[in-house]
């Protein structure tokens, strides 16, 4: 047997990690490292971090699953935190981003089909997007290279330019549904949308009878400052995905959605075994503990404010490794002039953990939680990694 008992789909680097403490892992050989990658944008309140360890300890010992056959007090609790902090009405819980969604394009395809619209399925999707791996969601982001050997496509998705309402205006037809776009696209590249595109996306959404979509898998849960990106537009969506960060390391996806866009999912259209198990709805609650605290999204704000600054002073003295800095808050891209894997690497070799995107963009996702010794720490790595390189 030549395959490995793990299934062989991720080029893997060759460390184990036993523990953290806040922003810092620690690997079974001794290493210690700077996570800004923060398991992509995952464990958004650092590693260990006391009130998410000890709200699992008091779940893991009362109750872990029960199905959605009953009630669950942890998503009612979840949903109506939710609810009350954004545009939605309802919500369903399930365990990833591709799985929320999923649950987006299914919401939107039942609003008018159950109205009679029988032909309305199709999805306005952008180039760069990423909305998950499953046959559906990279149908829906595009790109070849997750595409590549899973034929055929699956139907109903028509991609235009990021940023261009000209050209998505131009594809809407008698079949179109919905629009979906990351308010700022994460894989693709950390780019974010220009606040009067987004307010476009919602005008020609209204004009057309469309469903607006947000995928704020990767940038949402204060990531870029506020506790969902788009709130810096003003715009507000129909449907909503979430996962990543809500769950602070924890399996958690959510679907929000406004009473008009969900009133047709009803017993029986969609479903999850696992999603907003009580375990699940333990750690996403003391995420929202944390978040919604006081001077969160403040200190979100402060820490990029100062970190910001020297990303751009690097890039000026080292335009040979960096052209660009990109992004909002604590979802930053640098975009590499070698071969953006090539500087992760030599990052990492340094003890800082980062993450390739698109367009040649070497991500910073740190934890929420950093203050000034973790950025200082970071830039020191960096301007070293950097003067090698320029060397």
């Amino acid at each position: 047997m030549t395959i490995t008992a793990v299934m062989p789909t991720y080029a893997r680097t060759d460390v184990v990690f036993e523990r953290g403490e806040g922003a810092w892992l620690y690997a079974a050989d001794g290493r210690r490292f700077l996570d800004f990658g923060a398991g992509i944008a995952v464990t958004a309140l650092g590693h260990a971090h006391p009130h998410l360890v000890a709200a699992l300890k008091v779940q893991a010992e009362k109750l872990w699953h029960t199905s959605n056959l009953y009630r669950i007090a942890g998503q009612e609790k979840l949903a109506d935190r939710l609810v009350k902090n954004s545009f939605a009405d309802t919500v369903f819980f399930c365990n990833s981003g591709a799985e929320a969604m999923e649950c987006a394009i299914k919401t939107a395809r039942r609003f008018h089909q159950a109205q009679g619209e029988k032909d309305k399925y199709r999805v306005i999707t952008l180039r760069g997007a990423f909305h998950g791996r499953t046959l559906a969601t990279i149908a829906a982001g595009g790109q070849e290279k997750h595409l590549e050997g899973f034929a055929p496509k699956v139907d109903g998705f028509d991609q235009v330019p990021f940023g261009n309402l000209n050209e998505l205006r131009a594809v809407v037809g008698a079949q179109t549904a919905a629009i979906v776009v990351e308010p700022v696209q994460g894989e693709g590249g950390i780019i974010p949308a220009d606040i009067e595109y987004m307010k476009g996306l919602r005008r020609v959404a209204d004009e057309y009878g469309l469903l607006l979509i947000f995928d704020e898998v990767q940038c949402g849960l204060g990531r870029t400052g506020k506790l969902f990106a788009h709130e810096w537009s003003g715009v507000t969506p129909d449907i909503m995905a979430l996962a990543k960060g809500l769950g602070g390391g924890f399996p958690v996806g959510a679907c929000l959605a406004s009473e008009r866009a969900a009133k047709f999912m009803v017993p029986g259209t969609h479903g999850s075994t696992f999603g907003g198990n009580p375990l699940a709805m333990a750690a996403a609650n003391a995420v929202l503990d944390v978040m919604l605290e006081p001077g969160f999204f403040d200190h979100v704000t402060e820490v990029a404010d100062v970190l910001w600054p020297k990303l751009r002073a690097l890039v000026a003295k080292y335009p040979k490794v960096f052209s660009e800095v990109r992004g909002k808050g604590l979802m930053i891209g640098l975009k590499s002039v070698p071969p953006n894997g090539d500087v992760v690497a030599k990052l990492f070799g340094q003890g800082l953990l980062t993450v390739v995107g698109g367009d040649n963009v070497v991500r910073l996702l740190p934890p929420l939680i950093i203050g000034d010794a973790e950025i200082d720490a970071a830039v020191a790595i960096l301007d070293k990694v950097c003067a090698e390189l320029s060397a």
